[in-house]
């Protein structure tokens, strides 16, 4: 029986150590992970106000969610209702009008969603792209993690036109995809990042004559009429086991000649909301982070009353909530945070957009508001 019992403990432990060892060496040499900042590109970015000791930091004290502290409470809900978190039909979506969106004068904006942080922005004659996602999880791996909701018909890569920019707020999985960017390389004038996620670009084979990286508050001027600002958010960074905060977060103030837009990213509710509206609001379009929360976790993302309030902070005219609907990342309904968000703002004036996937409109002239997501269980 001694024997046995040895024997099977020598079995499991050999189990254990090549598991292990096979995760370890996959996340080392996948390419979809990307890589850390090294060697002179970490002594440059290292030199930003916002680098701590251990990596990048928020402006305010962020305390983090305890993995471990997740898992204990609400472990059962997540294994038992996941039913309510995804739509249980397939969410019908608009084919993508490139012709609607690139034939746009320059003196007006449009804008298509599609789903959760990738939209395609049209302004002043350029097209911006914003957290390019299009492969079919929001993981390290292929087989495992966070899969997309059905969308019918899917919104492909091919269908966009060339791009003048691409917008990327931090190197999460759901922001950061590897399939887009790898497949957006040739049809993308530039990529605009934080401080640091151009490493994982460079790894990916972007030439690093098309990489800005930008901190907190820098700017730079595209196209000659058209100014990105890296502007602050609070969240946190990174795609391996030992890599957090090793590259940055934020969001994006765009500012053209007649149309001022921001663009969230990932972020939890903080008093920079009201800095930027003062700096740079008010806006005309808000795209603005309502989905993936929990009183888990709230330091890191909002809450839908908070995204509304976000919204007034900044000083926004229309918002447009993104983060939902195309990933199950939280525990809450899928319809949720949209409802929510229509209920705290009711009374003040704020148009929400809620354009279907894939539908391009005009930021000031044709704002879809119909609820429909209604349709769906």
């Amino acid at each position: 029986m001694f024997k046995v019992l040895l024997k099977f403990a020598f079995v499991l432990v050999c189990f254990i150590v090549f598991t292990v060892g096979g995760v370890l060496i996959y996340i080392t040499f996948a390419p979809q992970i990307g890589q850390s900042p090294a060697g002179d590109h970490l002594e440059r970015i290292s030199q930003s106000p916002n680098y701590g000791e251990a990596g990048f930091i928020n402006n305010i004290p962020t305390a983090m969610a305890d993995p471990l502290k997740i898992m204990w409470e609400v472990g059962d809900e997540f294994f038992f209702n996941a039913e309510i978190r995804e739509p249980k039909e397939a969410i019908k979506t608009i084919p993508f009008d490139k012709a609607k969106i690139t034939s746009i004068g320059a003196d007006k904006a449009a804008i298509s969603w599609f789903g959760h942080s990738t939209t395609v922005i049209r302004i002043e004659g350029k097209t911006i792209l914003t957290d390019p996602v299009f492969g079919q999880r929001a993981s390290m791996f292929g087989f495992a993690g966070p899969e997309r909701f059905n969308y019918d018909p899917r919104p492909m890569i091919e269908q966009l036109p060339e791009i003048d920019a691409v917008i990327i707020s931090h190197d999460h999985y759901d922001h950061l995809d590897y399939y887009g960017i790898t497949h957006l390389i040739d049809r993308v004038k530039h990529f605009y990042t934080p401080l640091g996620v151009g490493s994982h670009l460079r790894r990916w084979g972007v030439p690093e004559e098309k990489i800005t990286e930008l901190d907190w508050w820098e700017e730079t001027v595209f196209e000659n009429n058209i100014t990105l600002i890296a502007t602050p958010s609070r969240h946190f960074s990174g795609r391996g086991l030992n890599d957090g905060n090793k590259t940055q977060w934020a969001s994006w103030t765009i500012i053209g000649q007649q149309y001022r837009v921001y663009f969230s990213g990932d972020t939890g509710y903080f008093p920079g909301f009201k800095e930027i509206g003062d700096k740079y609001g008010p806006f005309d379009f808000v795209m603005m982070e309502c989905g993936a929360y929990n009183k888990l976790w709230p330091n890191i993302h909002l809450m839908p009353e908070e995204s509304a309030q976000a919204c007034l902070d900044l000083r926004g005219r229309v918002l447009m909530p993104i983060h939902w609907g195309k990933f199950n990342l939280a525990l809450h309904p899928w319809k949720e945070p949209v409802e929510r968000l229509h209920a705290a703002l009711q009374g003040e004036q704020v148009i929400i957009a809620q354009p279907e996937v894939g539908q391009v409109f005009y930021i000031d002239l044709d704002i879809p508001t119909a609820k429909w997501w209604e349709r769906y269980e």
